[in-house]
């Protein structure tokens, strides 16, 4: 359970001069003391339980601070950047800040990072960093471009900093100490369409849980390994919803948010439905909200917090409000535990040096005692077995909650693949489906999914997953499996295909389907054009010229149905890529031809009536393709329209319905026969003419030629 206490005041004085507040907050080396960085020009030092400041320092008029001032735990003083490039150092006996130990670096900086137990780290906006001793020694040294030209970067935490470049987002992992430079590529995922607001993150023992919150009022959450099994790469990490409607899905400012501890997140914004500004805490473990303070004058979008007090900028003045976070369990996420003087608190700290801490602590002001715990931990680690991560994995999925084995099932595949991670990866899905055979209730499909898009599994490897799909009825999941798995048997094909073809519109509305293989159907020109034109002209055949009898007098007395049919799709695009998905399927003619009788035939109409508009799309184009990224082919419609009717002719001539579809294809066949025999008369002269060619090299350098092709 988590509780917010009654905010005061900090005496600020000229906070909020500058344009944007307070550019932050950093804790100093006495307890309860924390240095507050004006926008402008201002740094004040303020004691928060007496609700005063102990000193105030400004730079000169003219100057700006450009990046908030920070303590260098290890000598007690003050470091601060103005004007991007010029550095200062003072201690609490200095009174101006003109007259302080002064450095002008060659590059501008963007961040200072200061944490207990280390040296204080400098970032640079190209986005290297430098230990602040070694800068100093050679303050005019060459800085080097690390993130690409156009990169911003947007949030640091550490040596751990996010940039942004024409509309994506890239997560960066320095490791100061060895100099190695990680970048991951953050992916949005289909469904999210929507603007990054804010980002925290924390370190869980080897991962960042990197967090951010979205436009559409939901938090996100992506695991980065910090050492990472290749540095040079440009790694991709995917992104997966963490919490839903945090925050009003309508909100583009004010937003924040901030880790308080491992199961706790502070978040900064408009509770849902109301639109007015709240702090409130969530419990992530959980799903649920723990508690919330309105705030009727709104916010800047500025959280930070240290200890048990969170910092924001509320209205001109900075309001500190203490906060407490007990040890998450469901009597406390549903607000039933009784308060208990036991009941113990953790938090891990904002900034984390994952150089030299472990887990979610830092070292403690003694440093020596802090080697010596880590030395005695190291130990007793050391002297127990190690588990391996997949037999860890396995353990988890027997018992825990869906949500638990998703979020270690991510830390898995984050991690550095070994040669048996095929073997792993089979081993984790047999699990995954045993559990859901005893218990029907259990149905992990995000962690399916995840290990589908491995490109490691095969459907003899877990032939129970594509079952499962199929009576949970997930197309989803069927559709990433037809394209994924290279040998799912003509048995299952045309269950999917069963599927696809009868679940309804509405379901499919609400689902998230891969769209790549369908092309815009939404091409009025296109659509106009063809209304106008009474008959369709095949590879430049007319229908009309044709000798089709009967055919075209029964076809013609409906022209406007013709034109219909023949310039909308008779499907949804959604059920359209799942169509796709079953035309570039693998299968053998003598196995799948005995299952396509089984399928109704009103769906096999259906089917037909799909592809045949299809094959008037190809034909529109003189390369006989379609449009999109990877969409089917002719050889696989013309393919499939032939099984179709061998399996299923008999049944579909009967149909009412069918009978312009069939007279259709059949005016489309005869066209193609016309074709391929005006192609067949003009073969014997191509062969005469390629003889011709081949004996240009006997006539001299200048001729006058006369074919004549009858």
């Amino acid at each position: 359970m988590a509780a917010l206490e009654e905010e005061f005041t900090l005496s600020v004085g000229a906070l909020g001069a500058g344009p944007n507040g307070v550019l932050g907050v950093e804790p100093s080396d006495k307890t309860d003391q924390f240095l507050v960085t004006d926008s402008s020009r201002t740094v004040i030092l303020y004691k928060v339980s007496d609700q005063k400041p102990l000193g105030s320092w400004s730079v000169k008029q003219g100057q700006v601070i450009t990046c908030p001032a920070v303590c260098n735990f290890q000598t007690g003083e003050y470091i601060v950047v103005h004007d991007n490039k010029v550095l200062r150092i003072w201690n609490n006996e200095d009174v101006n800040l003109d007259k302080v130990f002064k450095a002008t670096l060659s590059a501008e900086v963007y961040r200072i990072h200061s944490i207990q137990g280390t040296e204080p780290v400098v970032q640079f906006k190209e986005g290297a960093v430098r230990g602040l001793e070694a800068l100093l020694a050679e303050p005019q040294q060459k800085i080097e471009t690390v993130i690409s030209d156009g990169e911003v970067i947007k949030n640091a935490l550490s040596i751990f900093f996010i940039t942004f470049f024409h509309g994506s987002y890239f997560a960066y992992v320095q490791m100061f100490n060895s100099r190695n430079l990680s970048k991951y590529t953050l992916l949005l995922g289909p469904e999210e369409k929507c603007i990054t607001l804010n980002f925290t993150a924390y370190v869980d023992r080897k991962f960042i849980s990197l967090m951010s919150i979205s436009s559409d009022g939901c938090i996100y959450e992506s695991l980065i390994p910090i050492y990472p099994s290749d540095t040079e790469k440009n790694q991709r990490v995917v992104k997966s919803q963490l919490l839903k409607a945090v925050v009003s899905d309508n909100s583009r400012s004010g937003i924040a948010l901030t880790v308080l501890d491992r199961d706790h997140i502070a978040v900064l914004g408009p509770l849902m439905p109301a639109s007015k500004d709240c702090l409130s805490i969530w419990n992530i473990k959980f799903q649920t909200l723990q508690t919330s303070k309105e705030l009727p004058q709104g916010t800047s979008g500025q959280l930070w917090y240290y200890g048990e007090n969170l910092f924001m900028l509320y209205g001109k003045v900075l309001t500190v409000i203490p906060y407490k976070c007990e040890v998450s369990s469901l009597a406390g996420a549903l607000g039933k535990l009784k308060h208990s003087q036991d009941a113990g608190t953790h938090t891990i700290p904002h900034f984390v040096n994952w150089e030299t801490s472990q887990g979610y602590g830092l070292g403690s002001q003694n440093s020596e005692q802090s080697r010596r715990i880590l030395r005695r931990k190291k130990l007793e680690v050391s002297l127990q077995p190690e588990v391996p991560v997949s037999e860890q994995l396995l353990s988890t999925i027997k018992k825990d909650s869906e949500k638990h084995i998703e979020v270690e099932l991510r830390k898995f595949l984050a991690a550095k693949w070994t040669p048996d991670f095929h073997t792993q990866i089979g081993d984790i899905v047999t699990g995954l489906l045993g559990r859901c055979k005893a218990e029907p209730s259990f149905y992990p499909r995000n962690c399916l999914i995840q290990l589908i898009q491995t490109h490691t599994l095969s459907y003899s490897l877990c032939s129970g997953l594509m079952e499962i799909a199929l009576e949970k009825t997930d197309v989803q999941m069927l559709q990433l499996c037809l394209h994924q798995f290279p040998d799912i048997p003509e048995s299952v094909t045309c269950a999917c295909l069963k599927i696809f073809l009868s679940i309804g519109d509405d379901s499919l509305q609400e689902i998230n389907i891969n769209m790549e293989s369908v092309f815009d159907y939404s091409d009025t020109k296109q659509d106009e054009k063809m209304e106008e034109q009474p008959e369709i002209l095949q590879n430049g055949f007319s229908p009309e010229n044709g000798n089709c009898g009967n055919f075209n007098q029964k076809v013609n007395e409906k022209p406007q149905n013709a034109a219909e049919e023949t310039t909308s799709c008779p499907v949804t695009p959604k059920r359209a890529a799942l169509l796709n998905a079953i035309l570039h399927s693998a299968y053998s003619e003598v196995f799948l031809l005995p299952h396509l009788k089984d399928i109704p035939a009103q769906h096999i109409t259906l089917f037909l009536q799909y592809l045949y508009f299809l094959y008037l799309k190809c034909s529109e184009n003189a390369t006989m393709t379609l449009p999109g990224i990877h969409p089917p082919t002719l050889s696989q419609i013309m393919d499939w329209i032939c099984l179709l009717l061998d399996a299923n002719f008999t049944v579909v001539v009967m149909i009412p319905e069918a009978k312009r579809l069939l007279i259709n294809l059949y005016k489309f066949v005869k066209s193609q026969i016309s074709v391929y025999s005006e192609l067949n008369k003009i073969e014997v002269s191509f062969r005469e003419l390629q003889k011709l060619n081949q004996e240009k090299n006997n006539r001299g350098l200048y001729s006058i030629e006369v074919l004549e092709l009858f």
